[in-house]
């Protein structure tokens, strides 16, 4: 079974550097591609980096556990509603159950005042985040959650319980059948930065149990 870590927007694949040690030392071996990398040759908006993310995961000849932060947890929808024959199981964290327009407008018109250097250290060019984001604004994961039949895990920072990611980790919950919810402690958006060790033995946990109450 290959574990694949998918990082959100705002990241890259360093973002789960401490996720990775403390699984690579429990003896779980973990991929982390970087999405901006797979993309490169592309015009980067979410159609193209879907399609590179589909030739990505299907290089590989094992089913897939795959763990989905955020942009992340979008592209394992997607892909886990395409492929579910690819697919042993999925963790969702932090993705949204529906885009969110006027939050992505407001996000947008933020980055346009973002030094560019700020975006050189994800390794993505501000311009090619922007439009990445233009080109989510009409995604549609209502009507995919439902029919999401594998084993899945569903999580949220405890410091989002007042927000709309929270309802949506909710929602999610509510729409994949025998799907499991679990709130990380003292966590915000990025649980794999705010609380690693947390999100690492949830990951493992997950992994390692047939039938799993967190």
């Amino acid at each position: 079974m290959k574990n694949i870590l998918i990082h959100g927007l705002g990241q890259n694949e360093t973002s789960w550097n401490k996720v990775k040690d403390i699984l690579n030392n429990n003896y779980i071996d973990v991929e982390t591609p970087n999405l901006f990398n797979i993309v490169k040759n592309y015009q980067l908006n979410y159609e193209n980096l879907y399609k590179n993310f589909i030739d990505y995961c299907n290089g590989f000849k094992e089913k897939l556990n795959l763990i989905g932060l955020s942009l992340g947890g979008i592209l394992t929808i997607d892909y886990v509603i395409e492929y579910p024959e690819k697919v042993n199981s999925i963790i969702l964290s932090g993705t949204p159950y529906e885009i969110p327009k006027t939050i992505f407008n407001i996000q947008n018109l933020i980055y346009k005042f973002i030094p560019k250097k700020v975006f050189e250290q994800i390794g993505c060019p501000k311009k090619d985040l922007i439009n990445l984001l233009n080109s989510m604004k009409e995604l549609s994961i209502p009507q995919k959650a439902k029919n999401i039949k594998c084993k899945t895990l569903i999580i949220c920072g405890e410091r989002e319980k007042n927000n709309i990611n929270m309802r949506s980790a909710k929602q999610l919950n509510n729409d994949i059948k025998n799907s499991i919810f679990k709130i990380i402690p003292n966590a915000g958006h990025e649980i794999n930065i705010d609380a690693p060790e947390e999100f690492a033995n949830t990951i493992k946990l997950f992994l390692e149990s047939e039938e799993i109450s967190i």
